[in-house]
């Protein structure tokens, strides 16, 4: 079939010149003669320093070992400013806190549509209820809210599940969460 093929193709697979032979220039390794034998470093030694003039050797810090520092300094920084925070820390005289602690109800998990007077509503079946502070007026919900009863008796009574009447989570889940954090505020 290349006999076919116009010349200018054909010339592409012919093959080339052999490739001329030329002599070594040098010997190759094996056949050279050393004029001086092979030696080590043995003749070098009296120029090195005195292992005991030598600097100690540096060591790095790895990485477990940086990580654990910058952990330990964080928790003594944070320990540093929590020891300063709480030496300020005087809740008698504190101008945010109102009302009683003994008073005071958490509920958790509280829907975000519901308002104050849904909550006040909700939980003045188990007592007068003095004051409910939720989430504020321009802020995002919280999901939690503080229900402040005129006495303490009323926080104590055994929360069951009323008809629901307003969007509230199921009052058996709050009622778990009330107890424990009747619990925390006795603490």
């Amino acid at each position: 079939m290349t006999q076919f093929l116009p010349p200018n193709l054909l010339a592409l697979f012919t093959p080339r010149d052999p490739i001329p032979f030329l002599p070594q220039l040098q010997k190759l390794p094996h056949e050279k003669q050393h004029n001086q034998p092979y030696c080590g470093i043995a003749s070098f030694i009296k120029h090195f320093e005195d292992p005991r003039d030598a600097p100690p050797p540096t060591r790095a810090e790895t990485r477990e070992e940086r990580l654990e520092r910058k952990r330990r300094e964080k928790m003594e920084r944070r320990q540093g400013v929590m020891d300063g925070e709480l030496k300020l820390w005087d809740p008698h005289n504190d101008p945010n806190a109102q009302g009683d602690a003994f008073k005071t109800l958490f509920v958790a998990r509280v829907n975000h549509d519901t308002t104050e007077s849904k909550l006040r509503r909700e939980f003045e079946a188990y007592g007068p209820v003095k004051r409910v502070r939720g989430r504020p007026k321009t802020a995002k919900p919280r999901g939690y809210a503080f229900i402040e009863y005129e006495h303490e008796r009323d926080m104590h009574c055994e929360f069951r599940p009323l008809p629901l009447r307003s969007q509230l989570r199921p009052l058996h889940t709050v009622a778990m969460l009330l107890t424990i954090c009747f619990c925390l505020s006795r603490l």
